[in-house]
C-alpha cells in the first residue's frame, strides 16, 4: 500500500459503520456512535482516511480560539505500524497552520506507549497530566498525558 494513493474524506454519516468497527477493534473504551454524531453536529474537523474502498484510519479535531485539540486518531489495527499515523499527523497539523493556529493538543493513555513513541518522535512535549481520565473497567480509572506541539 502506498500513503499516495491514500484519501481523506470528510467523516460523514454514511462512512460512521465502517469508522465504529475501526474504533471497537482499537480501544476497550471506543468511541460510541452518539460521540462521532456529536462531533459533527458541533462542526469538528473530521477526515477518514481511505486506501481504495478500505477505511485505513480517521482523526477528529477541535478548533479553541487559539488552539486545535485533536480529540481521537486511530488507525486500523491491521494497518498499524506502516505509517498511517504520521500521515494523519502531518494532515491535522497542515489544517491546523491553514488556520493560523500554532499549537495543537492531545491527551494519551499513559500506558500507551506506542502512541507516545509516535507523538514523541513527531515533535510532541509532554506537558502535563490528567488525573483518572480515562476508563479502564467499570471502577478503575487511568491517567492521561497532555502533549503539545507548537506549530
Amino acid at each position: 500500500m502506498s500513503i499516495a494513493n491514500a484519501l481523506f474524506t470528510p467523516m460523514t454519516q454514511e462512512c460512521l459503520d465502517d469508522v465504529l468497527r475501526v474504533e471497537q477493534a482499537a480501544y476497550s473504551h471506543p468511541w460510541t456512535r452518539g460521540n462521532f454524531q456529536d462531533s459533527m453536529l458541533s462542526g469538528y474537523h473530521m477526515l477518514a482516511l481511505h486506501w481504495g474502498d478500505e477505511l485505513i484510519g480517521y482523526y477528529v479535531a477541535m478548533r479553541g480560539v487559539d488552539e486545535m485539540h485533536l480529540l481521537n486518531i486511530t488507525v486500523a489495527p491491521s494497518h498499524q505500524g506502516q505509517g498511517w499515523g504520521k500521515h494523519m499527523l502531518d494532515m491535522v497539523c497542515h489544517y491546523t497552520r491553514e488556520r493560523r493556529v500554532s499549537c495543537l493538543w492531545l491527551e494519551v493513555r499513559r500506558s500507551n506507549l506506542r502512541a507516545i513513541a509516535i507523538y514523541q518522535k513527531y515533535g510532541f512535549l509532554s506537558v502535563g497530566d490528567r488525573k483518572n481520565y480515562y476508563p479502564v473497567s467499570a471502577t478503575e480509572r487511568e491517567d492521561a498525558i497532555v502533549m503539545r506541539i507548537q506549530l
